[in-house]
């Protein structure tokens, strides 16, 4: 049979740009748990797709927590629109509304690139909101960048006519929260989709499979109401920064050290990354690098590496290496290289294992599936290397010019791996 139809269209009290598996996991998740009858219009950020698969399902989709011991489905119905987001019709339209008072956002790093189209999007939005006369609101940036609220900031006003009336709209009405997300959600496969239908008895085409964790951090103001996210968790803070640091430097870090290594190593999945005795120790060995940063006590921290242990080792989220490998040159900044310059400022050496995520992404860049359009330029660079040391001042010249000091010790890392070892 065909998904069950939906019982409830909630009125729409939230905008969203980035209809992916990862929101309709998280951000419309906890929407929906809130429990006070807030509805969604979402919108698509590069393709159509999602919207349209979803739109021949009336929104309605299921999401499936997949813990080791077995899976758990709802049914979601907190999706009231979904839309291309081309519709410049419907996106105007649905930020002019009084009603909306929060527009959220997962458009992942490269989405806050100059000359990326979600800061324009946004500025557009909030251009038809202030001619509508709608009052304020609140866009909540949830996507893995620190401060990620203050760069939309910067971003949109950036597009602003400066001395507009806008502008000063903008900067007096509209608040810019910042937030750290955490639910590790694969892309959806057709195995997923069968496993749907057995588990419930419904064809849905698309279904979201994540992990049973999530966390949700957010601070800023919202001067247009919000849902009543607390109630499904949520934590609101004055000071998010060390919240952010812990995720990326801890999970997002390990993350890419797994997906780059793992490549390597012929491994697809996390959990398959994670279970080689060589990736498990290395990673470990970065976790030390970069706990000695995070402004947490030693049993927060222990905590937070535990979950994160189990949750790695969950064979039954096919996490894909390849997914995460994108895009390095916007990620390994955040993850890697400012928990590296905090090593230093703090006077202690450079992480060995911080270097060598370094070293793994250099050789993914020579390789056939690469996909990093920040990289582009990079990967020439490199492919016309011929040694280690012309590798590693490549490497550090394209991410962090005031590094470049680490050239040797990247390069000994370097020529490691051309030599087939981790150490």
């Amino acid at each position: 049979m065909i998904s069950p139809p939906r019982s409830v269209r909630h009125p729409v009290r939230v905008a969203h740009l980035g209809l992916g598996a990862f929101h309709r996991a998280h951000q419309a998740w906890y929407t929906q748990l809130a429990g006070d009858g807030s509805g969604i219009a979402a919108f698509t950020g590069r393709s159509a797709e999602a919207a349209r698969v979803l739109a021949a399902q009336d929104a309605v989709y299921t999401l499936v927590e997949r813990g080791a011991e077995g899976d758990s489905a709802t049914l979601m119905e907190v999706l009231s629109e979904v839309h291309d987001g081309a519709d410049t019709e419907a996106w105007r339209r649905v930020l002019a509304d009084p009603e909306v008072g929060v527009l959220t956002l997962t458009v992942t790093e490269a989405g806050y690139r100059p000359g990326s189209s979600a800061p324009a999007r946004v500025l557009d939005g909030l251009l038809a909101r202030h001619a509508a006369g709608a009052g304020g609101i609140a866009v909540v940036s949830c996507d893995n960048l620190p401060d990620n609220g203050r760069v939309l900031r910067d971003a949109v006003l950036a597009l602003a006519d400066p001395g507009s009336d806008i502008e000063a709209w903008i900067r007096s009405e509209v608040s810019f929260v910042s937030s750290m997300v955490d639910r590790i959600t694969p892309a959806t496969t057709d195995a997923d989709r069968e496993a749907v239908r057995r588990l419930t008895g419904w064809d849905d085409a698309a279904p979201v499979v994540t992990e049973p964790f999530a966390e949700w951090v957010l601070a800023g103001s919202f001067p247009a109401g919000r849902p009543a996210w607390d109630a499904a968790g949520a934590r609101f803070v004055d000071d998010i920064a060390p919240y952010e640091r812990r995720k990326l430097w801890l999970l997002n870090a390990g993350h890419s050290l797994l997906a780059y290594h793992g490549l390597a190593a012929g491994h697809v999945t996390v959990a398959q990354a994670v279970a080689d005795p060589a990736l498990a120790e290395e990673l470990e060995e970065l976790w030390s690098e970069q706990r000695t940063e995070l402004p947490f006590d030693t049993a927060t921290v222990n905590e937070a590496l535990a979950a994160l242990r189990s949750r790695f080792g969950n064979a039954r989220i096919e996490h894909r290496l390849a997914q995460i490998a994108t895009d390095g040159s916007q990620k390994l900044g955040p993850r890697i290289l400012d928990p590296l310059r905090s090593r230093l400022g703090s006077g202690r050496d450079p992480g060995r294992s911080q270097l060598g995520v370094l070293a793994a992404w250099a050789e993914h860049l020579a390789g056939p599936d690469v996909r990093d359009a920040g990289a582009a330029e990079l990967v020439e660079r490199l492919r016309d290397a011929t040694t280690a040391r012309e590798r590693a001042g490549a490497v550090l010249s394209a991410l962090a010019p005031d590094l470049t000091d680490l050239t040797d010790p990247l390069a000994e890392r370097i020529a490691a791996r051309q030599q087939g070892a981790l150490a």
